[in-house]
């Protein structure tokens, strides 16, 4: 081979490596499975997409973000390496024609979501294709305890094995030693293939300005005049970052807004629009930047708390990536606090919750097996969803429950071809599946349904048999297939499922995960208001031992210590929130017992109402139409819980 240098040349035209590439290549192409930890914007990618075009089979990389994939797939287009993804904004023949290329051969790298596992159609599919390489693109979200947890992450090790990836490839820019010992333990990486290199940043210039609600835009238009070029503007709500976008438009600013509720379409556009510099502000929460590889944002301010050091460093990492000089500013007041602890407790379960699921599965075993739809479990045991997979990840972990597969409960078809001359056209061995199913369908006018117990119970069909038949029948375009409903069938391990002792673990856990959430914002808050250097601890706080001790360039070594000012009180909000809160409660109490009373009525469910903390529940009883919902969304949790448990011992 070549040397991977000419390699680079001739296939990318870059002329050299950037620090930390060239070692985490090497490491997989000698076939050890390799972590590299590089700040935002240092050129992770490259890793594998350079090492995926020197492997015999495919490479499979996992991406969060369907932004993130198709900004690299053209990248990777202009470069002439055949890439693809599978994604939900595709329709039919798109996606045929991305497995067809898999199939053959054509496609050297296949992007997806950790998702796509789920499903059926895929697996049976991917399980056939020779993997040369698992590419685990954001790999921090495998940590629980790094930021961005997603629970279906933890699966990525046993889809590893199932499907006999010989080699793994980690990619994060944010993770502490702590999270990058977790992951690689994981994956059995070798704690020898971490590849990190600095994580200072030298051009990048962080001012921490104190700042209070009422004079918040005022700083911000200073800053945005005093720092020119192209500009992102971090906030926490959706509904805040079109009040701040309409505000700077209103004073002649080129600003727009940007969030997870826009169509999709409109995102892509002000996306476009800021990359080919049409728009030169983006007020924004974190749903934009990961995936924007502009080089020249001058500027990034934070106009509320961010959520975590991770999530901070991840943000301001966006600006300078063509290495010139950048400012990132934090507006600092503390009045965001609240709402961000806020969404760590909702999010965590009560204990009778946690027995709900636990009875739950109990009650729904049949035969040691369990099925279940996460949409209906979330709303029968009145726990989020995301924090539901996670418990169900946990029981896995366990060993109480083992995944077996997942379905789509409502399989449907209509023909658009001719049904019978179409038998031709099937391969032998599955002539008499195919006549079978034939006489299996269910119709109701147009659509049909296959009768599974019935092919099954009469030709010997199994659900997988009929699925795959139905398949090939669909991409030969003679009928339309859908699928809806996932289903998720597990095997309960009946020596492991102690009912006491899980429920004890799993509250063990969720207690640890709520310290651990909010303790992240805690040690934030502390960073910000450190009397040493702000680069110099940053690149501490991920394991760069190597930053200056004095940049130079942020506010404490120009003598600027943030002391955060208190909170102003302002509006009656703040003054009476205790006022009419017993009534409230009563009300709710009422509505509750009338509506599910089967719903215990704890402390916790109380201050969740009153912070307005969305549990499933209260969309079933339509509790947002009550008049105490949200009515402390600006006090703190705890203080609230304090109030609501004397006013209930009272009662």
């Amino acid at each position: 081979m070549m040397p991977l240098e000419s390699s680079l040349q001739t296939l990318f035209g870059f002329d050299q490596f950037r620090e930390g590439q060239h070692q985490t290549i090497e490491q997989l192409l000698s076939g050890h499975s390799s972590l590299a930890v590089f700040p935002t914007g240092s050129g992770k990618s490259l890793c594998y997409q350079f090492t995926a075009t020197q492997l015999a089979d495919l490479t499979l990389v996992i991406s969060p973000l369907i932004a993130l994939m198709h900004d690299q797939l053209a990248f990777l287009k202009t470069k002439g390496i055949a890439a693809a993804c599978l994604d939900s904004s595709q329709n039919k023949e798109e996606s045929q024609a991305v497995m067809s290329g898999v199939q053959n051969g054509s496609i050297k790298i296949l992007m997806i979501s950790v998702e796509r596992f789920k499903n059926e159609r895929f697996r049976r599919f991917i399980k056939r294709i020779p993997i040369s390489m698992l590419v685990v693109d954001e790999a921090h979200c495998i940590s629980e305890w790094g930021h961005n947890f997603r629970p279906d992450y933890l699966k990525l090790p046993h889809y590893q094995q199932e499907l006999a990836i010989p080699l793994v490839l980690l990619l994060t820019a944010t993770a502490t030693r702590r999270v990058q010992r977790d992951m690689a333990q994981k994956f059995a990486i070798h704690p020898a293939h971490i590849v990190q290199t600095g994580f200072y940043r030298h051009n990048l210039d962080i001012d921490l300005l104190p700042a209070q609600a009422n004079d918040k835009l005022n700083k911000l238009k200073n800053v945005l005049n005093d720092t020119q070029g192209p500009s992102i503007v971090y906030v926490t709500q959706q509904k805040t970052t079109e009040d701040i976008a309409q505000a700077l438009r209103a004073d002649g600013y080129s600003a727009v807004a940007y969030h997870a509720g826009l169509d999709s379409e409109i995102r892509s556009r002000i996306q476009a629009d800021f990359m080919s510099s049409k728009t030169r502000i983006i007020v924004a929460t974190i749903a934009f930047g990961m995936g924007i590889d502009k080089a020249d944002i001058r500027l990034v301010v934070h106009y509320d708390l961010p959520k975590s050091i991770e999530n901070y460093s991840q943000e301001i990492g966006r600006a300078g990536r063509d290495n010139l000089a950048s400012r990132c500013v934090l507006l600092a007041s503390l009045e965001g606090l609240h709402t961000l602890e806020n969404f760590v407790y909702g999010d965590t379960p009560e204990p009778q919750d946690i027995d709900t699921l636990l009875h739950t599965i109990a009650e729904q075993t049949v035969e040691q097996e369990w099925e279940t739809q996460l949409y209906g479990l979330s709303n029968q045991t009145n726990i989020r969803s995301l924090p539901v997979k996670t418990l169900l990840v946990q029981l896995e972990l366990l060993g109480a429950i083992t995944p077996k597969y997942s379905y789509y409960a409502d399989v449907r078809i209509k023909w658009e071809g001719d049904r019978i001359s179409f038998a031709n056209q099937i391969p032998v061995e599955w002539q008499n599946a195919y006549q079978a199913i034939l006489t299996g369908i269910q119709y109701k006018k147009i659509w049909g349904a296959p009768d599974f117990n019935k092919l099954f119970n009469e030709a010997g069909l199994s659900r997988g048999d009929v699925l795959q038949v139905l398949e090939f029948a669909a991409e030969q375009n003679v009928l339309t297939l859908e699928s809806k409903g996932l289903t998720e069938v597990y095997q309960v391990n009946s020596h492991a499922f102690h009912h006491q002792t899980l429920a004890n673990q799993l509250q063990q856990y969720v207690d640890e995960k709520q310290s651990a959430e909010i303790e992240r914002i805690a040690t934030m808050i502390r960073f910000f208001q450190l009397e040493r250097c702000l680069n110099h601890n940053l690149a501490r706080y991920f394991g760069d031992q190597n930053a200056p001790e004095a940049c130079g360039h942020c506010s404490v070594c120009r003598n600027n210590v943030l002391v955060f000012a208190k909170p102003e009180i302002s509006g009656s909000r703040h003054h009476d929130w205790q006022e009419n809160l017993a009534d409230y409660i009563k009300e709710f109490a009422h509505h509750v017992k009338t509506k599910s009373p089967n719903t215990a009525i704890t402390a916790v469910l109380i201050t969740r109402f009153l912070t307005g903390l969305t549990q499933p529940i209260f969309t079933k009883i339509k509790a947002r139409q009550l008049r105490g919902f949200a009515h402390c969304e600006e006090q703190a949790y705890q203080s609230v819980l304090e109030v609501v448990t004397h006013i209930l011992s009272r009662n």
